[in-house]
């Protein structure tokens, strides 16, 4: 299977460079692009949920199974990737939930309270720039 497959199963993609992309996530409600995809030059596609999807929920959400995302192996070994996102991906998602910290500090620093929605939303931009940074290798 080729990245433009499973991206043909995904809404609101946006090439984020060679052979990279953003979309909204198909295992969460999103509003926003969270999920990255990466089509190594092996054939492998690679995918990462900034919300802390897991591959297997975003796969199954588009009627795929994990093994779609590899091609057989040939004889021979793989060689591993040590980073399968680039450090500019995760900058991107962690600078979009940096704005949602700075929103909310910028309103606590004037004495104004945090709604619960406010309060929800400040702690899964913290969960997601640490997936940001786990899915970057850092």
């Amino acid at each position: 299977m080729s990245a433009s497959s499973l991206i043909s199963l995904l809404d609101k993609v946006k090439p984020t460079g060679k052979s990279r992309w953003q979309a909204r996530c198909p295992a969460h409600p999103d509003k926003g692009p969270s999920l990255s995809i990466r089509e190594m030059d092996d054939g492998r596609v690679l995918v990462h949920c900034f919300a802390g999807c897991s591959v297997h929920e975003i796969v199954q959400a588009v009627g795929l199974e994990l093994s779609d995302l590899f091609h057989p192996r040939e004889s021979g070994n793989a060689k591993g990737e040590r980073r399968p996102f680039a450090a500019a991906d995760a900058l991107r998602a962690i600078g979009f939930e940096a704005l949602v910290v700075c929103a909310a500090s910028a309103a606590l620093a004037t004495g104004e309270p945090l709604s619960s929605v406010d309060r929800e939303r400040l702690l899964q931009a913290g969960e997601r720039i640490q997936s940001a940074l786990s899915g970057a290798g850092l």
